[in-house]
């Protein structure tokens, strides 16, 4: 039997090559006439954000941009995007871009609904007020920012990343047209993909895992494992391409309403101290804390819906060979994509882990692990991916 639990899912998402021309006419039923567009350089040179500008005057929109994202969004992004939201008073907010421009336009439409800070936010359920409606136009397969309850900002002062879970952060609209994401080069599309396959596998471990999540997220996993090779040796596999859209999206809601776990509290605690790629650490950290977890002979029958899910045969469903190889598949689809070996390959220093495993022990995703690590526990799983496999 599972405890009662909430599911939390967003009314509105567009799919599919061209979905972006489905935005018109909902942006004209609400008959919004001000846009803030929220994106990086990239997008906004290579002039992505004056296509979805086109796309908003159609609708009788007025837009601005903000080209100011980075990866791993800094709080002082955050304050940039509100400052010019302060000027021009926006009826509502699009995201274009993956997690980071998605993950700062939540914290703007939070801030500006609810006033203060977004340090204030911290935490689960900080704020009282619903974000201003946020559009989210998804440009990688991988974070699922664009369905979950879950963002995440940068704080540089003291060097850590900010987990943000709260409902009222959830996108108006939701956008995944494969048109925008041929672009994204081999290891972007590798680090969003196996980022995507980190949530999956945490919302299935998750000790607030349900029947409802495990459909998304095991189903995820299958279309991962297939899809994700084919995207990284060719860009233009549309149907690969259009797989890893959705796959990455059913990751998303699941973890959304799972919780995640030991992986992404390590992996944020390395992006806070190291500004380093979100997907790329979780793909290195994901075997050894399935390991450290595998340890603990509870997880074994969420291990064989993994192993299932992977189509994985030749050892036994139920068997400690059935986790060893489940464990070693995630390995091998990593080292096929092009992941890094290790994490001193990313230049992590030994020196740092206790400060790192202080944060991750302190992460609002650690709760949901379902082993609870000590300290030292964390420590030597950093060890672990630290040294080549």
């Amino acid at each position: 039997m599972h405890n009662p639990c909430r599911v939390n899912m967003i009314s509105t998402n567009f799919f599919g090559a061209g979905a972006i021309e489905l935005l018109r006419g909902e942006i004209m039923k609400k008959g919004f006439r001000k846009a803030l567009v929220i994106t990086d350089s990239f997008l906004f040179e290579s002039k992505v954000a004056d296509q979805i500008c086109t796309e908003l005057a159609g609708a009788g929109v007025h837009s601005f941009i903000y080209y100011g994202v980075k990866p791993n969004p800094t709080v002082e992004i955050v304050n940039e995007a509100l400052s010019v939201a302060a000027d021009i008073k926006p009826d509502f907010i699009v995201a274009l871009g993956g997690g980071s421009a998605i993950d700062t336009c939540k914290a703007v439409g939070i801030v500006l609904a609810n006033g203060g800070r977004v340090e204030d936010y911290e935490g689960v359920n900080k704020s009282s007020e619903k974000s201003l409606p946020v559009v989210a136009v998804n440009t990688t397969a991988g974070t699922g920012s664009e369905v979950t309850t879950f963002y995440v900002i940068t704080d540089e002062k003291r060097h850590s990343k900010m987990v943000m879970v709260d409902t009222n952060c959830s996108v108006w609209i939701a956008i995944n047209d494969t048109n925008l994401m041929k672009s994204m080069p081999q290891s972007l599309t590798a680090a969003t993909g196996m980022d995507a396959m980190t949530h999956a596998i945490e919302a299935v471990l998750s000790n607030e895992a349900t029947p409802f999540t495990d459909k998304d997220a095991l189903w995820a996993i299958t279309a991962i494992k297939e899809h994700l090779p084919r995207a990284v040796k060719n860009g233009d596999d549309m149907n690969s391409r259009e797989m890893m859209a959705y796959a990455q999206y059913s990751a998303g809601l699941a973890f959304s309403n799972a919780g995640l776990g030991m992986v992404h509290a390590m992996a944020h605690s390395l992006g806070g101290f190291y500004n380093l790629p979100h997907g790329v650490c979780n793909a290195v950290l994901l075997p050894h804390v399935m390991e450290f977890n595998a340890r603990d002979e509870k997880t074994h029958y969420d291990f064989k819906k993994i192993y299932g899910a992977l189509d994985l045969k030749g050892a036994s469903y139920s068997s400690r060979a059935a986790v060893a190889q489940t464990i070693n598949e995630i390995k091998k689809l990593s080292h096929e994509v092009g992941i890094p070996a290790s994490l001193s390959d990313l230049g992590v220093r030994e020196e740092d882990f206790r400060a790192l495993a202080e944060l991750a022990l302190q992460d609002t995703c650690m709760p949901s692990n379902p082993v609870k690590p000590t300290i030292d526990q964390i420590i030597d799983v950093y060890r672990k991916a630290w040294k080549k496999r």
